[in-house]
């Protein structure tokens, strides 16, 4: 049986963390949250989830800032990102990408659809892996 994967969510709405951590377990994950970026850099190096969710607007560092930092560490830069945001205005998009998210969702989004993303990016993760022997 496969190993059970472990995803981060960063988010400063308290309600979103609750809906997504429950909604996540009950499909296998398990699951991390944080409140800001600061805990979310803290439990990304201390746990080293498989996959990241993050709000990109939160107060103190943002989710593009922590997407940078975890880029700039080798022990979490190969971490999947998936930005979330309740804007779709394409500047903010392009950003995301730049700082390293490698996927990007817009808020209200439909938790199957989220599930299926995560799922799409752990085994692109794993198929990369799997080919360069990682």
């Amino acid at each position: 049986m496969a190993a059970t994967s472990t995803v981060l969510i960063v988010d400063d709405y308290p309600d979103a963390l609750d809906v997504w951590e429950v909604y996540l377990r009950a499909s296998g994950f398990e699951v991390l949250t944080a409140a800001d970026g600061s805990q979310a850099l803290l439990a990304a190096s201390t746990h080293l989830p498989d996959i990241v969710v993050m709000d990109l607007e939160m107060p103190g560092l943002t989710g593009y800032e922590v997407a940078r930092e975890l880029r700039a560490h080798e022990a979490t830069r190969g971490i999947p990102l998936i930005a979330s945001t309740g804007h779709s205005h394409s500047a903010q998009l392009d950003e995301a990408r730049r700082c390293g998210f490698d996927s990007i969702i817009v808020k209200p989004c439909e938790p199957d659809a989220l599930v299926l993303e995560i799922r799409r990016l752990l085994a692109a993760r794993r198929q990369g892996s799997a080919s360069t022997g990682q």
